[in-house]
């Protein structure tokens, strides 16, 4: 018969050891991220054709799937839809109280600092992060890694510091493109769509559009961008079971890089634009 007592202590040591594993992983993937990034200025030098080619796979995918697939096209469709989406949303919302009017200040104001960060961030983690999770994860279970060790080739600044590089240098592009997406999906949808005059929304668009903001917001972008890189690199670089495992890591990473998208969009925010967003309207 076991007594209570040592079942406490059973689950108890059980917690503890869980804790303490948990506590590990953090320190792995710590370590890993600084690896990483301290290996960026060598990889840049030494790598810089595998650096380019994969600036050119991030951005238009490679094979059957460029044309569909890219990030380009994932990352403008995305956007496109959700400029489309906050016109719509915006205007009805705002024609219940009579102030249709301001549905321009709902594109400037809303796609820069909320809606195309977080839209970017969710395409760059379903294109880009998952794309290197299972590259890298191939690699792993099939020995390719190990091999470029015994070569005496650095396996992290070749393998993830430069996508870390092209990761950021790519994202600049994209994010331009999502951002001129949807500025032009909520124009269309309000004029052509709702038939408010062009110059009133125009007025109001280039009222509330903050040329700081934008600048911010592709700082938010790069962050993003290198954060979700990290964690998509770290996941396939560590991947282990065959398969199945590459398909879990690929999982684990999408899942970590979407919380962390939106929790950098929220810290971000907040030292950026502090708790009442340097907004005011008045009539």
């Amino acid at each position: 018969m076991i007594l209570p007592q040592t079942v406490r202590l059973r689950s108890g040591r059980v917690a503890a050891k869980k804790f303490g594993q948990a506590w590990n992983k953090v320190g792995d993937q710590a370590f890993f991220y600084w690896d990483a990034l301290v290996a960026i200025p060598r990889a840049v030098r030494q790598y810089k054709r595998e650096t380019l080619r994969l600036i050119a796979e991030i951005s238009m995918g490679s094979g059957a799937l460029a044309m569909i697939g890219g990030t380009v096209v994932v990352v403008g469709f995305l956007t496109l839809f959700t400029g489309g989406t906050i016109a719509v949303q915006g205007y009805s919302s705002l024609a219940n109280i009579g102030v249709e009017a301001l549905t321009g200040f709902f594109s400037a104001f809303i796609n820069v600092r909320i809606a195309v960060p977080v839209i970017a961030g969710i395409g760059l983690a379903a294109t880009i992060g998952a794309g290197a999770t299972a590259q890298l994860g191939a690699m792993r279970v099939s020995e390719e890694i190990d091999a470029l060790e015994s070569m005496s080739i650095a396996s992290v600044p070749y393998l993830v510091s430069t996508r870390i590089v092209a990761g950021m240098i790519a994202i600049i592009p994209l994010y331009s493109l999502a951002a001129v997406a949807s500025f032009l999906a909520s124009r269309f949808a309000t004029v052509w769509l709702y038939g408010q005059s062009g110059g009133v929304y125009d007025h109001y668009f280039d009222t509330f559009l903050i040329p700081s903001d934008i600048l911010w917001s592709f700082v938010q972008a790069i962050c993003m961008a290198v954060a979700v890189m990290l964690i998509h690199t770290y996941y396939g670089y560590n991947a282990s079971g065959g398969p199945v495992g590459v398909g879990i890591a690929v999982g684990n990473a999408v899942r970590a890089s979407l919380v962390v998208v939106v929790c950098i969009t929220l810290f971000l925010s907040l030292a950026i634009y502090g708790v009442d967003g340097k907004f005011n309207l008045s009539g």
